[in-house]
């Protein structure tokens, strides 16, 4: 009974395993709603960071795409003037109420194997109602059902139309520095 019992988990365990490989070749969508955005402008005279736990991203495992939104209001600062300051006079919220990334990995992994991989992806990054192509490098983890995606990259304000008045200037970096981590799930 006991060597019944052990077969039969073992079987099951097998089943499970190469129906979820199938489902992975197949190709899933993974996605987060709670992304992890920061950016920061560092100058000599002020440093500025912000947060937004609210990017939303979609990864098509078969093809490789990736599209990645978020609200630009989710953004948050230490300061709540320096949060209005961004909305009203730098990004224009109000006008530009989102960025965007959409594009297709350039390598996209085995998502069936777990491991991590160096990847980019190469599409349309939209900011202040500005869109360029782009190329974004990043690390991709796969777990499972579980994928982890991280990236560096810099978004220089004239590329998008950002107007930074003259009396702000030097507190303002021209370049701003971009970190993403999203932790990605199959969509149910």
């Amino acid at each position: 009974m006991k060597l019944y019992f052990v077969r039969l988990v073992l079987v099951t365990m097998l089943a499970t395993t190469l129906s979820f490989v199938q489902v992975l070749a197949q190709g899933n969508k993974f996605s987060t709603t709670s992304g992890v955005t920061r950016f920061s402008s560092e100058t000599p005279l002020e440093n500025i960071n912000a947060e937004n736990k609210k990017s939303q991203v979609i990864l098509n495992s078969a093809n490789g795409e990736i599209a990645i939104r978020m609200n630009m209001r989710e953004f948050v600062f230490p300061n709540k003037l320096m949060q209005e300051h961004f909305n009203e006079n730098y990004i224009e919220s109000d006008k530009y109420p989102t960025a965007t990334f959409s594009g297709k990995m350039d390598n996209a992994p085995d998502f069936s194997k777990d491991g991590q991989y160096d990847v980019s992806a190469k599409g349309k990054f939209t900011v202040h109602g500005v869109t360029k192509e782009r190329t974004l490098k990043g690390k991709l983890k796969v777990e499972g059902e579980k994928i982890t995606l991280s990236s560096n990259f810099e978004v220089p304000l004239t590329d998008h139309n950002i107007e930074v008045p003259q009396v702000v200037f030097v507190k303002i970096a021209q370049v701003i520095q971009v970190k993403a981590d999203y932790v990605l799930t199959i969509r149910k």
